[in-house]
């Protein structure tokens, strides 16, 4: 890597935050941890990060070998970033980090959560023994940013896009999602908007398996 520094240090964790410890490397990880991202996305999500930083993070990213750059086919014909598998393994690395972050001393900032943050918040909010044997699969609008949340054999996984089919959908925006997620609002009490359709049980297993702070 031509610009990043280096602790010079032979150790694993050293040479590991060669490539994750500079500013903004691993936010633009957790951004991109669900589904590949234009730059103008990623420059919508990590809206305090320069240009110029975010242009050089990206680079080091790919020169590492976490990210790589990838254009799609028609009828986008755009350039996308995403993590490659190597860059996956990444994720539960970001879900304990954020379950360890929920601890910290630091007063909360006052910003609003993207989407990609709460879709990391109800992982590493998430308990799993709690899921028993729930299998359903979840389509989350957030604003109009989709995901889908697939729960089976006690795991969920979440990615950006609709399903195939679902079991239940939640519309929803960002405020209403933290109110679900982190702070445990019951769903009657979440205010508005939110609607959901299909098998609302299903759904609030998956909410009654989060914990709160």
């Amino acid at each position: 890597m031509s610009t990043a520094r280096t602790y010079g240090d032979p150790c694993a964790t050293a040479r590991a935050l060669d490539l994750l410890g500079e500013r903004w490397a691993l936010m633009i990880v957790r951004d991109l941890l669900f589904g590949p991202k234009r730059y103008s996305d990623l420059q919508s999500g990590l809206p305090n990060a320069s240009p110029t930083v975010l242009s050089q993070r990206l680079r080091d990213l790919e020169e590492g070998g976490v990210i790589r750059r990838r254009r799609l086919g028609p009828p986008a014909r755009a350039w996308v970033y995403e993590l490659t598998e190597w860059g996956h393994d990444l994720e539960p690395i970001l879900v304990h980090l954020g379950r360890w972050g929920r601890q910290s001393p630091l007063k909360e900032t006052t910003t609003p959560l993207g989407t990609d943050s709460l879709m990391l918040a109800v992982k590493s909010h998430l308990e799993p023994a709690r899921l028993g044997d729930l299998d359903a699969t979840f389509l989350v609008d957030v604003g109009g940013d989709v995901f889908t949340l697939r729960v089976s054999g006690g795991e969920l996984a979440i990615r950006r896009g609709e399903p195939d089919r679902q079991d239940a959908a939640l519309r929803t925006d960002p405020a209403v999602l933290k109110a679900l997620v982190i702070d445990g609002t019951p769903l009657d009490q979440a205010g508005e908007p939110l609607e959901i359709t299909g098998d609302r049980a299903a759904f609030q297993r998956l909410l009654d398996a989060l914990a709160t702070d």
